[in-house]
């Protein structure tokens, strides 16, 4: 458990600057577009804060895989469980949902069908580079 504490401390500092990135970026859009003008520190500062624990939280739980001697179904299914607990929490406090039975249900099907589907795209990768490197060696 010390292990996989210190891997997701390492990767949560590593990758936590994208998030806070992209809130600014989306803002940039968003005001060249006339959507906002102006902004409080307060709603920008939680935003900053939140999106950074957010990404922070979104690397540092990748350590499962590596860490523990899981088996990747188990493995996958903590870090989709733990990704959409995250999220979830952080759009709602943000407001960036709203507290609604219908916006979290949307959400949740959006959710498992990106996380999903980038899974098969990974798994079929593997396969693929494990199938090459079967026919290389024979």
């Amino acid at each position: 458990m010390k292990e996989f504490a210190k891997v997701f401390l390492k990767r949560g500092l590593l990758f936590c600057g994208g998030g806070p990135l992209i809130v600014a970026i989306i803002y940039i859009i968003l005001s060249a577009n006339g959507t906002i003008e102006t902004l409080g520190v307060n709603r920008v500062t939680t935003e900053i804060i939140s999106s950074l624990l957010l990404a922070f939280i979104a690397a540092g739980i990748s350590a499962v895989y590596t860490v523990e001697k899981l088996p990747y179904s188990t493995a996958g299914l903590i870090q989709g469980s733990v990704l959409f607990a995250d999220y979830l929490i952080i759009y709602l406090l943000n407001g960036w949902i709203p507290f609604k039975w219908q916006a979290i249900v949307l959400f949740t099907a959006i959710f498992l069908a990106v996380f999903l589907t980038i899974c098969l795209i990974i798994y079929l990768s593997v396969r693929a580079k494990i199938k090459k490197l079967n026919e290389q060696i024979q």
